[in-house]
């Protein structure tokens, strides 16, 4: 067991996917170490959203930062990625250095009654000068897989590909991986070596290299590979505590008719149902949405789609039928073969149901997660960041078909290319019942990873509070 002094600190970058994680985690170090304090830190709008969803019996606390983001040219209310314009977000990154008084002022007090253990976001390197500052243990959350995070990493800490006119090109730290060009969103294939907002990003991670220890989203045995790249790599030590999904603390997105969403399921044959989404912050282009549309009702299964306007589009605004092929909408819905979501949906609701027989996702990492916990293959459409290198992974396991990649103009994608996927993932084929068998076996793994003190992530968690003893007291 930790100390009776233990304070654990969580701050999680503002974005639902990032914060999840570290909601996930509070709950397994309340349920494995009662006696620590653990406090989770964040802004004003996101710590209300927060404290307004978890259960009564939490026992973690909540401290909020103050932050204006009219101060840094944004809107009042964008607290958090999922309020903000993709123009944006480079802007957002740069202000949440804004934080960095307060969260040292409240470090600085609460150092004063206790041992302080800081587990940040990668996003938020500049946390490592305030736990040196108070002589706190430093580590950060990793919430990608460890492949996709050490791929990352190295490609935005050296971004290789501006060097090289090859594709594919190769990583410096790491020659056996191949990447290829179509596997960089835009952000990172038109970055320079002077862009402010990469330099900003690259010194973010820059201390990912000299922090006491990182945490890792996964497990050794769905990603040995990418553990070991990071361990090269980083050179200190790496612990995977996964998976970080489907805890009460972590339900802090309302749900868009949940209850009609379950009846509906209820009402189709097991392993029947696609569901379609992208992630809580993108989308895909018209003519790809179009596109998807049409090899949805090629492929004869029905399937939840939740849908957002496309790229390009106020995300905010109502769908449009004119996004959609003429009538779909309608005529799958008439059918009963089509269920609409604009909003938020109950995605491990959903991917838990009898019903649901394969996940077309964004592969971010939670989301990969929560589909294979659930034992639910997937067909993959990565988008951004990890998601490619994602995807690289789970087909190499034999978990995922990839159907497109990126959501750029020059990303094609054919309404053909859809229905053939859907059809080899959940159809009556070698490749189908081959691939169902070993997510079930994954889902199986993944859920007696937590299962008890003597499995594997718990006996992570209690390696990593032990590596907080020892740093403390030398």
């Amino acid at each position: 067991m930790a100390k009776p002094n233990l304070h654990v600190v969580l701050f999680p970058f503002p974005a639902h996917g990032h914060i999840s994680p570290h909601l996930n985690l509070a709950a397994h170090l309340h349920q494995y170490h009662s006696n620590l304090t653990v406090t989770l830190v964040s802004t004003p709008h996101n710590i209300a959203a927060i404290r307004s969803s978890l259960p009564p019996t939490s026992r973690l606390e909540l401290h909020s930062l103050p932050f204006c983001p009219a101060d840094h040219g944004l809107r009042t209310d964008s607290e958090s990625t999922e309020d903000l314009p993709r123009d944006q977000f480079p802007i957002f990154f740069m202000a949440m250095e804004s934080l960095c008084g307060a969260f040292d002022r409240f470090i600085a007090e609460a150092s004063k009654q206790s041992t302080i253990c800081i587990i940040s976001d990668m996003f938020l390197g500049w946390t490592l000068d305030v736990a040196h500052k108070h002589n706190a243990f430093h580590s950060s959350l990793l919430g990608m897989s460890a492949f996709g995070g050490a791929v990352f990493l190295s490609l935005v800490m050296n971004l290789p590909h501006v060097d090289s006119e090859s594709d594919p090109f190769t990583l410096p730290e790491y020659p056996e991986v191949v990447i290829h060009h179509s596997q960089l969103d835009v952000v990172i294939l038109l970055a320079t070596k002077t862009d402010p907002p990469m330099l900003f990003v690259q010194k973010q991670l820059s201390t990912l290299y000299k922090t006491d220890a990182l945490l890792i989203n996964t497990t050794e045995y769905l990603d040995p590979v990418g553990i070991g790249m990071l361990k090269k790599t980083l050179k200190l030590p790496v612990i995977p505590i996964g998976p970080l999904v489907g805890s009460s603390y972590s339900q802090i997105l309302p749900s868009e008719n949940e209850s009609k969403i379950i009846d509906w399921l209820d009402i189709h044959p097991v392993a029947s149902v696609l569901y379609i989404s992208f992630g809580s912050q993108n989308s895909i282009q018209k003519d790809q949405m179009l596109e998807l549309a049409l090899g949805l009702e090629a492929s004869k299964r029905p399937f939840i789609w939740v849908i957002r306007p496309p790229l390009g589009f106020n995300a905010k605004v109502e769908f449009k039928d004119e996004w959609l092929p003429d009538g779909f909408e309608k005529r799958m819905k008439e059918q009963n073969r089509g269920f609409f979501v604009h909003r938020w949906a109950p995605q491990i609701a959903i991917l838990s149901h009898k019903a649901t027989g394969a996940f077309l996702s964004h592969c971010g990492w939670n989301s990969v997660l929560e589909s294979l916990n659930s034992g639910v293959p997937i067909i993959g459409w990565p988008l951004e960041g990890d998601q490619p290198f994602n995807a690289t992974i789970l087909v190499k396991l034999g978990l995922c078909v990839e159907v497109a990649r990126g959501n750029m103009e020059t990303s094609e994608v054919g309404k053909e290319k859809v229905a053939d996927a859907v059809e080899m993932v959940m159809g009556d084929n070698e490749k189908g019942r081959d691939m169902r068998e070993k997510t079930k076996e994954i889902s199986t793994m993944l859920k007696g990873a937590w299962k008890d003190e003597s499995c594997s992530s718990p006996k992570g968690l209690a390696e990593f509070l032990k590596l907080i003893e020892t740093v403390m007291d030398n």
